[in-house]
C-alpha cells in the first residue's frame, strides 16, 4: 500500500481539523478508499497511488485556503474536493482584494464563481448575478461599487430594491417613509457597514454620494457616473425592470442581482428578472453570471436547507 505524509505547515491542527475533527471526517467521506492517520501536524494517507496523487493536490488547496482566509468549514471542504481544473487554478491564483473594509477586514471573492462575477463586472457595463441566498451576489456587488467609488471610477453609488415582500404592504407599516423602507434596505446597509467606517458612511449618505432607495424612486432619473445595483430583482415586474435598465447614463455600471427561485410577486405576474435574462442574453456588453450552492458562504446549514427544498420542489 502506498503512503503519503503531508505536513500542516504554519497551521494549528486543532483549528484546521475543527471541533471533534469534523473537517477530517468530511474529507474521509470524499475518499472512502483512502486510510487517514492524523497525528500532530502530520497527516499520513494510505491507498492507491493515483487516488493519493489527486487527494494530495486538492488537500494542498485546502491548506492554501486556510492560510489565506484563516478559516475553513464544511462548505469549503466540499467546494475544494469537488473542484475541477479551472477552479484549481483559481485557488492557486493570488488573492485579489476588492476592498480593505472596517477594522482591517479584507473583502475579496471567496469562490471561483464570485471571482467570475468580479471579472465580468470589470469587463461589462451591465451584469446580471443570478443565484440562491447566501452566494454573495449582493455583497460582491457592493464591494465592487465601493471599490469603484474609492478608485474614483464613479462619483456615486446607488443601491435599490423593489419594496415587495411576501404578505406585506408599505401602507400598513408604521412610521414615515424612511422608517417604512429601511427594513427592506437593511441587507444593503449591512454590506456597506462592513466596508466603510460609520462616520464616513453617514457622511456619504447625507451628501448623496451613496443613495439607498426603493426602485420606484428611480423612475424619471438618468443615472450618470454611478455604480447602480438593483437587488432582489426577481421581484420586479416587466415594466419595472425595463424602466430600471433604461435609466443607465454615461459612465455607469449596472448590476442586477436576484434569485429566480424566490419570487414574491403575485401569482401569474412574470418576474422582470427571468424575462430580462432571456431577452438580453446575447446582447454585447451585458454579462450574466450564475452562482450555485457551491458558492454559499453563509452558515453551513444554508446549503443543506436549499438542498432540502430543492428535493421537495423536484418531486412536485
Amino acid at each position: 500500500m502506498n503512503e503519503r505524509n503531508i505536513e500542516l505547515v504554519e497551521i494549528t491542527p486543532k483549528d484546521f481539523w475543527g471541533a471533534q475533527d469534523i473537517h477530517l471526517e468530511a474529507i474521509k467521506k470524499y475518499y472512502p478508499k483512502l486510510k487517514f492517520v492524523a497525528r500532530g501536524t502530520t497527516l499520513k494517507v494510505y491507498g492507491e497511488e493515483e487516488i493519493l496523487e489527486e487527494f494530495e493536490a486538492k488537500f494542498k488547496r485546502l491548506m492554501l485556503h486556510f492560510t489565506r482566509y484563516n478559516n475553513i468549514d464544511e462548505n469549503v471542504v466540499s467546494r475544494v474536493l469537488e473542484s475541477d481544473a479551472q477552479e484549481a487554478q483559481f485557488m492557486h491564483d493570488r488573492d485579489k482584494i476588492l476592498v480593505h473594509g472596517v477594522s482591517g477586514k479584507l473583502i475579496k471573492a471567496m469562490t471561483p464563481n464570485q471571482q467570475k462575477l468580479v471579472d465580468t463586472i470589470i469587463k461589462n457595463d451591465m451584469v446580471f448575478a443570478i443565484g440562491p441566498a447566501g452566494t454573495g451576489k449582493t455583497y460582491t456587488g457592493v464591494a465592487m461599487a465601493v471599490k469603484a467609488l474609492k478608485d474614483k471610477q464613479v462619483k456615486r453609488i446607488i443601491l435599490t430594491r423593489p419594496a415587495v415582500e411576501a404578505g406585506e404592504n408599505l401602507g400598513f407599516l408604521p412610521g414615515d417613509m424612511k422608517e417604512k423602507l429601511d427594513p427592506y434596505m437593511q441587507p444593503l446597509y449591512d454590506a456597506l457597514r462592513d466596508m466603510i467606517p460609520p462616520e464616513k458612511l453617514e457622511d456619504y449618505i447625507l451628501k448623496g454620494i451613496i443613495q439607498i432607495a426603493p426602485l420606484a424612486f428611480m423612475r424619471g432619473r438618468t443615472l450618470d457616473n454611478a455604480f447602480v445595483i438593483l437587488d432582489e430583482a426577481q421581484n420586479t415586474t416587466h415594466s419595472q425592470m425595463k424602466m430600471f435598465l433604461t435609466r443607465m447614463g454615461k459612465n455607469a455600471k449596472f448590476m442586477i442581482t436576484g434569485d429566480p427561485g424566490q419570487v414574491d410577486l403575485p401569482r401569474r405576474t412574470i418576474s422582470g428578472l427571468k424575462e430580462a435574462i432571456l431577452i438580453l442574453k446575447d446582447v454585447e456588453g451585458v454579462g450574466i453570471i450564475y452562482l450555485d450552492d457551491k458558492d454559499i458562504v453563509r452558515h453551513k446549514l444554508v446549503k443543506k436547507i436549499i438542498d432540502a427544498y430543492k428535493s421537495i420542489e423536484n418531486h412536485d
